[in-house]
């Protein structure tokens, strides 16, 4: 045991982090606070600002880490495939776009915070780029179909960001439950349908 409870200096970071994004979940952001952190956590008042300097600073800081958690998971989307390579174009970019879905979708609030943080005058560099990875990702997956012939001619940033509106549009609706009676899945898979024809080069 330490002066903070049961964290020591390397995990409570990590620990501010997690329970953050479960309040934001809850209550929102204006729900959150370090010393409702802290004491959520049972550490010391002063324990959060060892790693962050006031609540922007926490706010900021959850951005990036959802962000770098967004692209990881679109990065291995993005490389799926078989295990000696990676699989056509096509399956790719679909995997892409269930892997946006799923994040969207259970990370509502979460989603909604990078986006404001993102877009505030004074965000940080590192936060912007890691908003625009995300783009990246797909657009360069946009370009090896072109190269391959699987997909269309174009701007691939343009592209990908038609493709970020299909799916981001598709899970706005899901977590609004206007959906109705299709499932997610099924919503997902026909979306995905539509825009992977709307990609192909015409014939």
């Amino acid at each position: 045991m330490t002066a903070d409870g049961s964290y020591h200096h390397g995990n409570l970071r990590a620990a501010l982090l997690e329970r953050a994004e479960a309040v934001l979940t809850a209550s929102g952001a204006e729900g959150l606070s370090l010393r409702g952190l802290a004491r959520d956590l049972g550490v010391s008042h002063a324990a959060p600002s060892r790693h962050f300097r006031d609540r922007q600073a926490l706010l900021d800081a959850l951005a990036v880490s959802g962000f770098t958690t967004l692209n990881a998971r679109l990065r291995s989307a993005a490389a799926s495939g078989t295990d000696e390579a990676a699989g056509p174009v096509g399956a790719r970019l679909a995997e892409l776009g269930r892997a946006y879905v799923d994040f969207a979708v259970g990370h509502t609030a979460l989603l909604d915070l990078m986006f404001t943080v993102k877009h505030a005058d004074d965000s940080s560099a590192e936060l912007r780029e890691l908003g625009h990875e995300s783009l990246l990702i797909v657009a360069r997956l946009m370009e090896e179909g072109q190269r391959t012939g699987a997909v269309r001619p174009g701007d691939p940033v343009q592209l990908a960001q038609v493709a970020f509106s299909t799916v981001h549009g598709l899970a706005t609706l899901a977590v609004a439950a206007l959906l109705d009676d299709t499932p997610l899945s099924e919503a997902t898979e026909l979306a995905l349908e539509v825009l992977l024809a709307g990609l192909r080069p015409g014939r």
